[in-house]
Order: structure tokens, then sequence, then C-alpha cells
């Protein structure tokens, strides 16, 4: 079967839940047309940079952020509600810390050159929302690289550094340039931007408008 391939590059944030319930409507978004063929990247945002490399207790960041837990759960509501949907069963109760995500962006972009971005973001999501993972233990995210089939002494050893550091925060400051505020952001063939977790039909809707626009993979 001749394809049309599309590429969407998916400005996202590991610590957004919408992004994790954009990634499961993308998904269904892909099923629902099979003659055209995806190329979908991840490409990094941050949505609090001013959060410590080392993370921050999670209670604090709540009482910063929402001015509470109390507060915090009112706003969760609706995307409790949007997972159940997509068959994500946040357990935000699980969450201990909150993360800087550099380091769990430079997995991804390195999972990117290793053919396995994919599973490294399915890894990360489920790590952070379903089992309550920290993501700026250095030790998880080793572990974490392992499971989505990376070279964990690899990871150990790159994470150690500063390897792809700068080149992260470039992507997050030309996304901000481009005028992105919020996550996730579709990219779609490099002409059309989805902003927010859309429904899959309306993410279905962009990606056939683009397939017209690009040539058919002979």
């Amino acid at each position: 079967m001749n394809q049309a391939m599309v590429t969407i590059d998916v400005v996202s944030d590991v610590m957004c839940p919408w992004c994790y319930i954009g990634k499961r409507r993308l998904e269904k978004a892909a099923a629902a047309d099979p003659e055209i063929a995806l190329d979908v990247q991840w490409r990094p945002f941050q949505l609090d940079a001013t959060i410590p490399p080392e993370g921050m207790d999670r209670r604090i960041y709540l009482e910063r952020k929402f001015g509470g837990a109390d507060a915090a759960e009112r706003v969760y509501a609706p995307v409790r509600a949007a997972g159940e949907a997509e068959a994500i069963p946040f357990a935000f109760d699980r969450i201990r810390r909150a993360p800087n995500t550099i380091n769990a962006h430079r997995l991804i972009r390195w999972a990117g050159q290793a053919g396995l971005q994919e599973e490294m973001v399915e890894r990360l999501f489920r790590l952070y929302f379903l089992e309550g993972g920290d993501l700026t233990d250095a030790g998880v995210l080793a572990d974490a690289a392992a499971e989505a089939g990376m070279e964990r002494a690899l990871v150990e050893r790159l994470l150690a550094g500063e390897a792809d550091i700068a080149e992260v925060r470039g992507e997050i400051e030309a996304a901000q340039r481009m005028g992105i505020t919020g996550v996730p952001t579709f990219i779609i063939a490099g002409r059309y931007a989805v902003v927010g977790a859309q429904p899959a039909e309306v993410l279905a809707d962009a990606i056939a408008k683009a397939r017209v626009e690009v040539p058919v993979a002979q």
C-alpha cells in the first residue's frame, strides 16, 4: 500500500497531564486512516523551568501553583475525567516530587536518536502519572531508559554530564520564539498547529488536510 508520510512535531512536557492525554488522542487519530504514515517527533518544553534541578516537594509545588492540594484537586478533576476516557488512570496522589524535566527531555532526545522515542515518551508518562516516579532521580531515569530499550550504562554516563542540555534548552527557546506558550502543541507537516489535547477527530482532520500537500511514498 502506498502511504502519504506526514510529519508531526509534538511540543510537550512529561509533567503535563494533558500531553499524555494528547498522546492517546494522537494515537487514535493515527489509527483512523491507515493510508497515512506518521513521522512523530517529540519536542521539549518546560511548563515550569523555575523548579530546581533536584525537583521540589509536590505539596509545596501545589501550594505555590494552585494555592494548595484542595484547589489542585479541583483543577485536576477535568483532567481525571479526560484521562478515564482515554484509559489513563491518573494517580496524582502517588507523586511526591514535582520535577525539573530537563533530564527527562534529554532522555527523549537520545531515545529519538536510537529509534526508541515513542517507547521512551510512553515510559516517562507512565512512570510519572501512574507510578509517581521521581523524574529528577538519575537512577530512576536510567531504569526507565533501559525499560524503553536503551543501554542503561550509557544513559547513566550521559546523565552524569551535560550532554545535550544546551540543545534541549535551545529547542525550548525556539518553541517559545514561535509563540508556543502551552502544550501539547502539534505541528503537522510544518504547516498546521493544533494547540491543546484536542479530540482525535480534530487531529485526524488536520492530518488529512496535510496529507494532500505531501507526496505519496512509492
